[in-house]
């Protein structure tokens, strides 16, 4: 194998597949990028066995090949290599060399057959999801899924397809989000749980790429020898494909292909948590309310984050708990409607959501003190977040 390239488009093409490489790996090989060259394209491929990413761009090849190399040293060299250009090697069968105008490395690697296969996925349903809109869904919900997999299920989020708006549903039992989204196009039926990881690296990814299409680094509309669309060059990127089978997900971000498995089992119904009816609604700033539970917050995380909320007619008024370093609280305007009353809610729980969003005023539906608080954004209306309550400390 032989070939050479920009430093630039090499480089973001490596980190955009080390995303895949976890930190623990029960196999070597696994730790490592495989580099193949063929036609007028070098692909770059990782996998940790549950996430794999793929990704491609135009080289100028002398001879085809394959190899895989550990990620790390190969990172290392293009990470502080200044040259424009540089030209790829293989030589002995497993030994890479890297040259430059000013630089030159030789690194040892293994033979591309070691390597795991990542084969494309069955297609059985598609989707096309505008960027903007899928990022906006994505910071909205996948903060919401438990964070351990001792209940694998909630630690993705549920993904259906219902009247051509795509569902996003993410919990840990304690908070939920909901995100309706519209689709460019779809067929087939949608309904499975996808890895909250997967979906934060999918955010990552898409990053990237929009910077390597705004700088140029593929042309608009060039077809790959797969025949796959890669990225509208300095346009940069508007959407992404998205393809289902029964056990994976497929997400083709330009030129980039993310692979992985999804959750098995069944998504808790998440309806029966919803309350049915409000007795009180609440207009209130969220700028106002998260600086004010930002600064609450240093008391009520030493008696379990909680903070009571009073609802009347001149405004909300939050209180923290006595504990032995103080206690706090704070008076904002809002709007009520509906009959005055009190809920206690986690600080930490609403510092996530609040940070989440845009500015402006939120509504906040409430029953009880025994119910879940619904959060709702005016300028995202297909759109709720619900916190359940805290035992309320009756002073």
């Amino acid at each position: 194998m032989k070939f050479s390239t920009s430093t630039q488009n090499l480089l973001a093409g490596l980190q955009l597949v080390s995303r895949a490489i976890g930190t623990e790996q029960v196999l070597p090989v696994l730790q490592n990028i495989l580099i193949h060259a063929e036609g007028k394209r070098c692909t770059l491929s990782a996998t940790n066995l549950e996430l794999s990413i793929v990704t491609s761009f135009e080289v100028q090849i002398e001879n085809e090949g394959s190899i895989t190399v550990p990620a790390k040293a190969i990172l290392n060299f293009m990470q502080y290599n200044q040259d424009g250009e540089v030209l790829l090697e293989t030589s002995e069968g497993t030994q890479l060399k890297l040259h430059s105008k000013h630089a030159k490395a030789t690194i040892a690697g293994e033979a591309a057959s070691g390597f795991p296969t990542i084969a494309g996925i069955q297609r059985e349903s598609s989707l096309t999801l505008a960027i903007p809109s899928l990022l906006k869904g994505l910071s909205l919900v996948t903060f919401a899924c438990a964070k351990t997999t001792s209940r694998p299920v909630i630690s993705g989020v549920f993904t259906r397809l219902e009247r051509g708006a795509l569902i996003l549903v993410g919990t840990d039992s304690y908070r939920l989000s909901e995100f309706k989204m519209d689709t460019a196009a779809a067929s087939g039926e949608v309904s499975c749980i996808i890895p909250a990881r997967f979906l934060e690296e999918l955010k990552g990814v898409i990053a990237l790429e929009r910077g390597r299409a705004e700088a140029g680094g593929e042309k608009t509309n060039e077809e790959t020898k797969d025949g796959e669309k890669v990225a509208k060059g300095k346009t940069g990127l508007e959407s992404v494909d998205v393809f289902l089978s029964s056990q994976q997900i497929e997400v083709h971000v330009g030129p980039t292909r993310l692979i992985s498995r999804l959750i098995d089992g069944k998504f808790p119904d998440y309806a029966q948590v919803l309350p049915k009816e409000k007795t009180s609604t609440v207009s209130v700033s969220a700028k106002e309310l998260l600086s004010a539970v930002k600064r609450m917050h240093y008391f009520a995380k030493e008696l379990n984050n909680n903070i009571t909320f009073s609802f009347t007619k001149s405004g909300v008024h939050l209180t923290t708990k006595q504990t032995q370093i103080g206690r706090d609280e704070s008076t904002i305007g809002a709007e009520l409607t509906g009959k005055e009353t009190k809920i206690a809610i986690s600080s930490t729980y609403l510092i996530d959501f609040l940070s989440r969003i845009d500015g402006g005023n939120i509504g906040i539906e409430l029953s009880d003190k025994m119910h879940p608080a619904v959060f709702r954004v005016p300028e995202a209306d297909r759109y709720l977040h619900l916190i359940m309550p805290l035992r309320m400390s009756e002073e």
